[in-house]
């Protein structure tokens, strides 16, 4: 594969892409090295298959890939892990982000797994830390973390160290690249403009759109009918589904959609299956099939498309996708794990 045509998969589904030039430049000479960082707070949704689908492309353009599993830095935000709970959620993700990557057909000894407090504790990393320390402001910490540190009246200092760690774990890591959501990218700019004060180059940013959560905003852990949970039976993700906020004829902030854009389609293109159908009644035109997002959307805004059948058809697929998860996680061993995880639910 070229420079080019790996740029182009590197880049594709992309919100933004900051540093294109400094990336061109890499790929002319070599492949290049990204990360994706999770927190491990809440219980992943079914949005966490966007990144997993990228990740699947970067794979295929020849990257070296590492996860990093966040454990410090979810202690650090506001301590929505706490210390006692932090091993057993890191465990816990890194399952599920295992599984998923088999679903989505990843060849997970391709993969680098890191957790957060196996890099971030030595002590050159905590030198740096209190390097950088000293030359943030306060300011400049909380409005790098704004959109992901939970914003209280009285932050943390925890909270304030949450970009610093961030930054710094792109040079520990031995990366070209960062990539993550569109809500990191303060932090992400924080770290481009911050890296180079202690001498080290600042990193590629690969930044992927939120994904709209069912009842309209961004899909959140803290909402649950807003997210489906990577282990919601079949019962639970058509009834959410069915509540779904999806406006007759129109795309913009439409969960259900989105859904079908950065993951449903990505997935059927991977295992080669083509196309989604969605199923009618003869009376209302009989089932209908699309070969691709762009066709789905382009019915769906000329309201070809009913958001009750899309809502079914998505449903339906999402079931089915997630079923080898939840039959992974039935085992005495797994429940236990997310009893201990997640103890409450």
């Amino acid at each position: 594969m070229d420079a080019e045509r790996k740029f182009n998969l590197i880049t594709r589904r992309l919100e933004e892409v900051v540093g294109a030039d400094e990336l061109r430049a890499i790929l002319a000479e070599r492949d290049l090295k990204v990360y994706w960082g999770t927190a491990t707070t809440g219980r992943p949704h079914v949005g966490y298959f966007v990144p997993i689908m990228k990740i699947a492309d970067f794979l295929d353009a020849g990257c070296e890939v590492t996860i990093l599993f966040a454990d410090l830095h979810a202690y650090l935000d506001n301590m929505k892990t706490s210390w006692e709970l932090l091993g057993k959620r890191t465990a816990y993700y890194e399952h599920i982000i295992k599984g998923m990557l088999g679903i989505a057909g990843v060849d997970i000894r391709r993969l680098r797994f890191v957790r957060g407090t196996d890099i971030q504790l030595s002590r050159e990393y905590t030198l740096d830390m209190y390097r950088l320390s000293t030359l943030t402001s306060v300011h400049d910490a909380k409005k790098a973390g704004a959109e992901v540190v939970k914003q209280v009246e009285s932050p943390k200092i925890g909270g304030i160290l949450y970009p610093i760690l961030q930054a710094l774990d792109e040079e520990y890591l031995k990366v070209d690249a960062q990539f993550g959501g569109l809500d990191q990218r303060k932090i992400l700019m924080y770290s481009r403009e911050y890296l180079p004060k202690l001498g080290y180059k600042k990193r590629i940013h690969l930044m992927n759109p939120m994904l709209p959560g069912l009842s309209g905003g961004k899909m959140s852990s803290s909402e649950p009918e807003s997210k489906i949970d990577l282990l919601d039976d079949e019962v639970t993700i058509k009834r959410k589904f069915a509540k779904a906020f999806c406006p007759e004829g129109e795309a913009e902030n439409n969960g259900v959609l989105a859904m079908c854009k950065f993951v449903l389609f990505p997935m059927l293109e991977r295992k080669g299956m083509g196309s989604l159908t969605i199923e009618r009644p003869e009376k209302f035109g009989g089932d209908v099939e699309f070969k691709a997002y762009d066709e789905l959307e382009r019915a769906y805004i000329a309201k070809k498309v009913h958001p009750m059948d899309l809502k079914a058809g998505v449903a339906g697929e999402f079931a089915a996708l997630m079923k080898p998860l939840r039959e992974q996680f039935a085992s005495p061993e797994m429940q236990k794990l997310i009893r201990e995880a997640y103890p409450g639910g």
